[in-house]
């Protein structure tokens, strides 16, 4: 690697740290938010928030790279247009191919982090993710037992505790189940606890009472305790872990469309493809994105006034590139064996950037004036 590869790359690596930091900093912000209403809300600590928050990094490194990638290029490239030093390079012989070797470069390099994201970390984060998920939800005592609020587990019960105590007994109880039609249950009781059971958690209430009211008559009967055990399966729902995700799964099952992974999931086997190839064509985008960039502000000259056409000209393919591999996307969706338009919207912005980048190089006419 020349002097000028070594120069460039190095410039595009340390920008491309920065706008990857600011987009993943934006990106988990926004997404903690959400984990800190439903988790917090929920009744979990804050380490159960913080596992969860460094869980979803992966994913969200992923998702900023190419964007990332794009931006460095842009930024670099429009600097070293405004201070000459590409024109400099020009002018000893550089053709566009050989300036956008170093950019190529850069763009394997984010491809390479983008694979290793994709097809590894993003699947085991996903994986534990899940798992841990379905360990809070059954964990009836951090999702629903709160101290001194009302609660509302499913539709038509109301509880309340004044107090838990630190060895896990539950002061002061008070039930009321609302989902009958014909009558309404209140269960009271001085200290309650739960057990495991076969299905779910079982309440034992001791010394309290149980008032039935009956909607169609108004009676009420009262019936007093010294214990009591209510089965929560019925009171309350626990989710259970359900199917798992397809981003959850490794890459070879799901490129293969096996038939394991279809039970699994749940997922057809075009879904399967299609999250599979999309984890190998995504990190193309990189790539992609690196050399729009380049070949797009390579269509303008020295201005003081910047490049800002060729900026949005950029930005526009960006994004019509974007769509291409929307599109791929859904079709591959739509049809089994229709896996290869997953790759189109990377192959055509690269495509498109080589072309440009070969009509960059192209002697420009100038105007004769007489």
């Amino acid at each position: 690697m020349s002097r000028f590869d070594r120069y460039l790359l190095s410039q595009l690596l340390s920008l491309f740290g920065f706008f990857a930091l600011v987009l993943v900093a934006v990106y988990w912000v926004n997404r903690a938010v959400g984990l800190f209403d439903q988790l917090i809300g929920d009744g979990q600590s804050a380490l159960v928030f913080l596992e969860f928050s460094i869980l979803t990094l992966p994913n969200a490194i992923r998702l900023v790279l190419p964007i990332a990638a794009f931006a460095a290029t842009v930024y670099v490239i429009n600097r070293l247009m405004q201070e000459s030093e590409l024109v400099v390079m020009q002018a000893t012989g550089f053709s566009a191919f050989r300036l956008a070797r170093p950019v190529l470069y850069f763009g394997l390099t984010v491809m390479v982090m983008q694979l290793v994201l994709t097809n590894v970390l993003v699947p085991a984060s996903q994986r534990i993710l899940s798992e841990r998920s379905a360990e809070i939800s059954e964990n009836i005592t951090a999702r629903f037992l709160n101290a001194g609020q009302f609660m509302h587990p499913s539709k038509g019960i109301t509880l309340y505790i004044r107090e838990i105590s630190p060895t896990g007994e539950l002061l002061d109880l008070f039930l009321a189940d609302e989902r009958s039609e014909t009558e309404r249950a209140v269960h009271t009781a001085r200290k309650a606890f739960l057990v495991r059971g076969e299905v779910a958690p079982k309440l034992v209430m001791v010394d309290g009472s149980t008032q039935r009211l009956n909607r169609a008559d108004g009676r009420m009967a009262v019936t007093r305790f010294s214990d009591f055990t209510l089965d929560l399966a019925g009171l309350i729902s626990i989710g259970g872990a359900g199917p798992l995700a397809l981003n959850a799964l490794p890459t070879p099952l799901l490129v293969a469309g096996a038939p394991e992974a279809a039970a699994a999931t749940g997922a057809s086997v075009a879904q399967l493809q299609e999250e599979g190839h999309s984890r190998l064509a995504a990190p193309l985008l990189a790539v992609a994105a690196a050399l729009i960039g380049f070949a797009s502000l390579m269509q303008g000259s020295f201005s003081r006034f910047g490049l800002w056409r060729q900026i949005a000209v950029a930005v526009g393919l960006l994004i019509a590139t974007q769509l291409v591999w929307t599109w791929g996307g859904a079709v591959a969706l739509e049809h089994e064996g229709a896996w290869p338009a997953v790759y189109l919207g990377p192959v055509a912005g690269t495509l498109v950037a080589v072309a440009m980048i070969w009509w960059a190089q192209r002697p420009r006419r100038r105007r004769v004036f007489a």
